[in-house]
């Protein structure tokens, strides 16, 4: 086993991250916590739904739903009653790049709990009766959502937006592609993804390095070698300008909006991260907020953030309100949009985002469980094991220089991609 570690503390906690690499070849990032006898891991395999069939989507995001519902010798229900009497909480999910999951176990389980997960990972059943009782639940819920504007004005925003492209198509599938998987469509789907070669761990809790790396052979050990999966040719936002209606009757129209982004790898990404914050990332205190809500009433809530997938990149918002105020919402947003990149923040304004976002920013790393998650994400993201421990100084050094050349690159002539879900009046 060799190991290195990074001599940077996590954030404003005292504990620091190590890298190790088991004897099996698996790197880990290492939090080691001995506050109470938990063990929270998190673990991310690149391939997600964007490489599901062109003609089915939904099979990864029905292939975490499926991992844990029987492997090895354990139907369903076995596999289910081991980790309930083990209280080992294990759960999975899938992402347009990724499918991933977490696991948390008392130290005194952990044994069984990393053999749960090796089976999950390499031996799943995908048994008949838990497939076809997982794609009537899938079917349920998405039948269910065509009536919840919010979903519908999400899934349109995409299919606009990234049009004949693989984000564009509904990670979660429809009725009839749904009921069109088949079980060949899951084994392959696993065998392309769920790969050592693909795999992100890290690891918190009691637990030192020699056991981890024991452990962590035992899960992941034995997964084959990654196999090469077809290239996600990289995307802009489409329909930058446009405006689309989903025709619902509701008495408040949900609204999705978006411009281009930076993504989280790109240089340029964390003035860009400031700058959302300022215009509606920074909830009461963002100027969308304020202008929006606060000084008008035109709705409860709204807000952006930023988007970063392997091959796109942006920045979209959202926000619900009567059918007759939403012109009035919208050219709200595009004239605040539009103030802030010709005459930027103040400077007290860029002061208070930075400081807020540096002070919050421990915030995330108060379960064993977030640690790890955000460890994995910034591992996935090839940021460097140090990242957690540059970001708040990065985070401080963005001037107003900086925030000029995100605006640009973000907001361009101030057009958004547009899509309300409702029936509108007045536009």
């Amino acid at each position: 086993m060799t190991m290195t570690a990074s001599v940077e503390t996590l954030s404003a906690s005292p504990t620091t991250v190590k890298t190790l690499v088991s004897p099996g070849g698996v790197e880990v990032w290492h939090v080691e916590s001995n506050v109470v006898p938990l063990i929270a891991v998190a673990f991310v395999f690149e391939g997600g739904s964007a490489h599901d069939p062109h003609d089915k989507p939904g099979v990864a995001q029905m292939l975490a739903r499926l991992l844990d519902e029987g492997a090895g010798e354990y139907n369903s229900d076995a596999f289910q009653e081991r980790l309930a009497g083990r209280a080992i909480e294990l759960s999975f999910n899938a992402g347009n790049d990724a499918i991933g999951g977490s696991l948390k176990t008392l130290v005194k389980h952990a044994d069984e709990a990393f053999e749960l997960l090796h089976l999950a990972l390499a031996e799943p059943r995908f048994d008949q009766d838990a497939i076809e009782r997982v794609r009537a639940q899938t079917i349920a819920g998405l039948r269910y959502q065509q009536n919840d504007p919010g979903v519908m004005a999400t899934r349109r925003f995409f299919e606009e937006g990234f049009a004949g492209h693989a984000y564009g198509r509904p990670t979660s599938g429809t009725p009839e592609t749904v009921a069109a998987i088949t079980r060949d469509d899951l084994v392959k789907m696993h065998q392309a993804i769920i790969a050592r070669g693909r795999l992100k761990v890290a690891v918190v809790g009691a637990i030192d390095a020699e056991r981890l790396a024991v452990l962590v052979d035992k899960a992941f050990g034995t997964l084959p070698e990654a196999r090469p999966l077809a290239v996600i040719e990289p995307v802009a936002l489409k329909q930058v300008g446009s405006r689309f209606v989903v025709d619902l009757d509701v008495p408040q129209s949900v609204i999705r909006f978006g411009t281009q982004g930076i993504a989280w790898r790109d240089p340029g990404f964390i003035p860009a991260y400031v700058l959302n914050h300022i215009l509606g990332g920074g909830a009461f205190t963002s100027r969308l907020f304020q202008e929006v809500r606060e000084k008008r009433g035109l709705a409860y809530s709204v807000g952006t953030s930023l988007v970063s997938y392997r091959s796109a990149a942006m920045t979209w918002g959202y926000t619900a309100t009567k059918n007759e105020r939403v012109g009035e919402a919208l050219q709200v947003i595009s004239e605040e949009i539009m103030r802030l990149k010709n005459e930027g923040p103040s400077d007290e304004e860029l002061q208070k985002a930075k400081d807020y976002l540096i002070g919050s920013y421990a915030l995330g790393f108060d379960t064993s469980t977030k640690i790890a998650h955000t460890m994995v994400q910034i591992a996935f993201e090839g940021l460097g094991v140090d990242y957690i421990a540059r970001r708040n100084a990065l985070v401080a050094s963005v001037t107003q220089e900086d925030i000029h050349t995100a605006a640009e690159r973000i907001f361009g002539d101030g057009q958004m991609l547009t899509v309300i879900a409702g029936r509108p009046t007045g536009m």
